[in-house]
């Protein structure tokens, strides 16, 4: 396995042949995916010419060049600009989510943020950058890298909101069931970084940016020819933002927040003028576009074709309760193989999106976990009627909630598996801890960095009912 570092384990047990082709099918996916390959397959140097798909800039006309990066997809992203430019990168820094042994940089400075909590740290870097682009002009470059993440990890409050009441809202907020576009409405108007704020600042003092992203939004169009820039780039710290300041009052009133969130962030957002609003075009500035959402299932799809099973794109849209989803496709599941709709087994189910857990009391917490394998726990319960019938839900970024695994992988034979050891997956369901159940029976799927972030993944194999 090229991404997927625990096969042993999970295919020590359960319906070996189901899981052996699911995991083979995700791994091979998230390889394609990686952004550090994507990169390079891109960008290049000859002689003192930077080449990026059908662009080119001479470095030697440059007086600095900096590399900024955040988001769960940044070690790669961020390790693959920094072996092109070589020594001419004046100065990098970037704001992972886990430093992995394996990064691997010359001149570019890591800082471990907080995700999906922000932290110290994070702010700590923020503070570096806003304090090198102050000092920047119109002879520098910064090349910058963001994926998904980056709302916690390049966290950097306004002024009168304390890193405290930002770690305070973003807690409030992944709990509250609001969707993503609705969290970063807030979040983004709250930030001297965030929402294309960075961008401006770099716009201000006349400097030159270059961005690679990956667009982890739900609904975002898959991607064409990397190597063109991307004229409708958005969001981000480096991009237009498309939420307003309404949204984020929106968000505050449609999810009853008024009492929740702190007090600085809801008279802030209730009171502010025009003049606290987003950016919403950078007309200048050039950005290359990796991967989207909807690219997951491509790739897989086409593994799936290269394999020889049938495969059925599900949905690209995903959203909602994660332990619905999981019980959803376990009905799915049963569906094909009683009925052969909407395709006949053994076929392959794809979908990708993002899931959310609602956590309305954290008195009712007893452990960890997040929402992919919370699907993958209610899947198990309902799957048990479907003999075969296996799911891997990932997050693709390599970890899910408040873990340090991708996800997890169930079977027809895990509920039972989990009975036989004393645990309920009900119960886990309703305490929020269905890492340490998934974890005792060997059903959590281990990556580590992958290299990109497209939110979740979730594949099914269903076979026959006959095998």
């Amino acid at each position: 396995m090229i991404k997927i570092r625990n096969p042993e384990q999970i295919l020590s047990h359960g319906d070996a042949a189901s899981r052996k082709l699911v995991l083979e099918i995700a791994d091979l996916t998230l390889a394609r995916l990686d952004s550090y390959r994507r990169i390079k397959s891109i960008g290049r140097m000859e002689g003192s010419l930077l080449h990026i798909g059908t662009r080119s800039w001479d470095l030697l006309k440059k007086r600095n060049v900096y590399l900024f990066g955040a988001g769960k997809a940044c070690n790669h992203m961020a390790m693959a600009v920094d072996e092109i430019l070589g020594d001419y990168l004046t100065e990098g820094l970037a704001i992972v989510k886990v430093a992995e042994e394996t990064d691997a940089f010359r001149k570019t400075k890591v800082f471990v943020g907080g995700h999906p909590l922000p932290n110290e740290e994070g702010y700590r870097a923020s503070k570096m950058m806003i304090d090198l682009v102050q000092k920047s002009g119109p002879e520098d470059l910064f090349i910058v890298v963001i994926s998904g993440g980056s709302s916690a990890l390049m966290s950097c409050p306004i002024e009168g909101i304390s890193l405290q009441d930002e770690i305070d809202a973003t807690d409030v907020l992944l709990k509250s069931g609001a969707g993503i576009y609705e969290i970063n409405a807030v979040r983004r108007h709250i930030s001297a970084m965030n929402g294309g704020m960075l961008a401006k600042r770099i716009q201000d003092v006349g400097a030159e940016l270059i961005g690679f992203g990956i667009s982890d939004a739900v609904g975002s169009p898959a991607t064409g020819n990397i190597g063109t820039p991307y004229a409708a780039y958005k969001s981000t710290p480096i991009g237009p933002d498309p939420t307003t300041l309404d949204d984020a009052r929106a968000t505050i009133i449609n999810r009853d927040l008024g009492e929740r969130l702190p007090r600085s962030i809801v008279d802030y957002l209730m009171n502010a003028g025009p003049e606290g609003e987003t950016p919403k075009s950078f007309p200048h500035n050039t950005y290359f576009l990796l991967n989207t959402l909807p690219d997951s299932c491509i790739y897989a799809k086409q593994i799936c074709d290269e394999i020889g099973i049938p495969a059925l794109i599900v949905s690209s849209f995903l959203e909602g309760e994660s332990r619905d989803a999981g019980t959803f496709f376990a009905s799915m599941a049963r569906e094909i193989q009683t009925y052969g709709n909407p395709i006949k087994p053994p076929c392959v189910l794809l979908s990708s999106g993002e899931v959310t857990t609602l956590i309305s009391d954290n008195s009712v917490i007893r452990g960890h976990g997040g929402p992919g394998q919370e699907m993958a726990a209610s899947f198990a319960i309902a799957a048990a009627k479907a003999p075969g019938a296996c799911l891997l839900s990932v997050d693709t970024e390599g970890t899910d909630g408040t873990t340090k695994v991708a996800g997890g992988i169930t079977d027809s034979s895990s509920f039972q598996s989990a009975s036989n050891k004393g645990i309920s997956l009900f119960r886990a369901l309703r305490e929020h801890s269905c890492f340490e159940a998934l974890d005792a029976i060997g059903d959590v799927v281990f990556t580590g960095n992958t290299g990109t972030n497209l939110c979740d993944l979730n594949i099914v194999y269903v076979p026959g009912i006959d095998g």
